[in-house]
């Protein structure tokens, strides 16, 4: 997020220049930006030190210390790194992925059932009037996770 330019294109009286670069979402209108600025660090004449934001060859305000929109003015404007508006647009525009079709999963059986499946596959339809009729609870789910009392 910042870069310390070298000493060439100071400013006078400037001292080193960092360069760094925020995105900017406003939670009022939504609105999303990038801008960078140059961070030109200058000492006065009573040897305190004080900084310059410099964005597109313009002297502006700090945009940490009271961000407004762009587009509405309004100053509920949440600060992130770099790269996040541009990235939020980007898959915006993306081809969007499409969820695999619904419906009955089969999940592969160990060997010892396989053979027993096709033992109660030879039996046909006499094998479905013998359905077993046991109805699952909870607790018959969660017996083999309970601890044995102490």
């Amino acid at each position: 997020m910042t870069e310390i330019a070298g000493q060439t294109g100071l400013r006078a009286g400037a001292t080193a220049v960092v360069n760094e670069s925020y995105s900017f979402a406003c939670m009022r209108c939504g609105h999303g930006w990038e801008q960078s600025y140059e961070i030109e660090h200058h000492t006065d004449a009573a040897g305190h030190e004080f900084v310059l934001y410099v964005a597109d060859g313009k002297v502006v305000p700090s945009p940490l210390s009271k961000p407004t929109c762009q587009n509405c003015d309004g100053h509920v404007v949440r600060i992130m790194r770099p790269g996040r508006v541009e990235s939020a647009r980007n898959a915006a525009r993306g081809p969007h992925r499409v969820p695999p079709p619904a419906g009955p999963v089969e999940v592969p059986k160990a060997d010892g059932e396989a053979e027993e499946q096709g033992a109660a596959e030879e039996q046909g339809a006499a094998g479905q009037e013998k359905r077993d009729d046991h109805h699952w609870h909870l607790s018959d789910l969660l017996h083999p996770f309970q601890r044995k009392a102490s």
